[in-house]
């Protein structure tokens, strides 16, 4: 790719531990050369893995990506619980974790599989009343933050490991991978998992390893795309990420001018659906209205 070309499109980046999802942006403006850059769904500093980002007119794709399920590989300590729910933060409590069996982890697993009720961390990027979570937290002010519904559709443990804590503490180190829905914590996973055994736990290690169809095959390190700018086009990045649908250039302008048209029953209730024209350019987001299609964003 030329130097003097801004991209447009999907940038799947591998991102380093120690940075902040706003970190990469600011990385990626100066990589690509444009103020336009902006990402779907944060990454904690501590974790490493997928974080899509989108350059130039992909940016207006991203709002919907942000909302399609994730996968995640992660360590989660049983025996200490942290001011931050990860390896971040200060250690608050410990307990002997040894005597915990597998069939008591599973059984704790179980509770917090599928449709759940979860408390994000006091140190997450929430805003409650106006204010970032984290920021009250700072301040030792006291709040509370609501429960959310959110869906765990696999918690699975592949390993526990017998370690012992620098405090002398005897725990387990549990390697877990999970699939979930948007604005999942899985550090709350950590926490919860450990008040449930009644030992305490949290996260040590977090990547990220999908984000709706973008794997971790596909990401680049921020190294890598110094060297070589790798960008999906905004067409192919659409057309994996939501279903699509066909029109006629009659059709087409239609929608490009905001015109809702008879939309395909097909595509009731799916949510944004990807509209190309007989040339196979991508025209719009689109999703169903009663019965019409109601342009998301418009991209031709």
């Amino acid at each position: 790719m030329s130097s003097t070309t801004t991209p447009d499109g999907l940038v799947i980046v591998d991102k380093p531990s120690g940075f902040t999802s706003h970190d990469v942006v600011a990385k990626m403006r100066g990589i690509a050369r444009t103020r336009r850059v902006g990402h779907a769904g944060t990454l904690d500093p501590m974790a490493t893995g997928v974080l899509v980002l989108g350059v130039e007119r992909a940016t207006k794709l991203l709002g919907h990506l942000a909302l399609t399920e994730k996968e995640y590989l992660g360590t989660i300590r049983l025996g200490q619980d942290t001011l931050t729910d990860d390896a971040e933060g200060e250690i608050t409590s410990s307990a002997d974790a040894s005597k915990i069996t597998r069939e008591a982890i599973d059984e704790g697993i179980a509770k917090l599989s599928g449709d759940i009720m979860q408390v994000p961390s006091k140190v997450s990027a929430i805003k409650i009343d106006g204010k970032r979570s984290y920021a009250r937290a700072r301040k030792g002010e006291e709040f509370e933050i609501p429960a959310r519904p959110v869906t765990i559709s696999a918690f699975t443990v592949y390993d526990v490991r017998d370690a012992v804590a620098e405090d002398g503490t005897p725990v387990l180190d549990l390697v877990v991978s999970v699939v979930c829905s948007s604005g999942t914590y899985i550090r709350a996973l950590a926490r919860d998992l450990g008040a449930d055994l009644g030992v305490g736990g949290h996260l040590t290690a977090l990547r990220r390893t999908r984000v709706g169809p973008y794997k971790l095959d596909a990401a680049k390190t921020l190294d890598q795309l110094q060297e070589e700018l790798t960008v999906m086009p905004v067409a192919e990045a659409a057309e994996r990420a939501f279903p699509r649908w066909d029109v006629d250039d009659k059709r087409g302008r239609l929608l490009l001018n905001g015109v809702r048209i008879d939309m395909p029953e097909e595509y009731a209730g799916v949510g944004a659906v990807a509209v190309f024209d007989a040339q196979g350019r991508f025209l719009v987001l689109a999703e169903e209205s009663r019965g019409k299609a109601k342009s998301l964003a418009v991209f031709a």
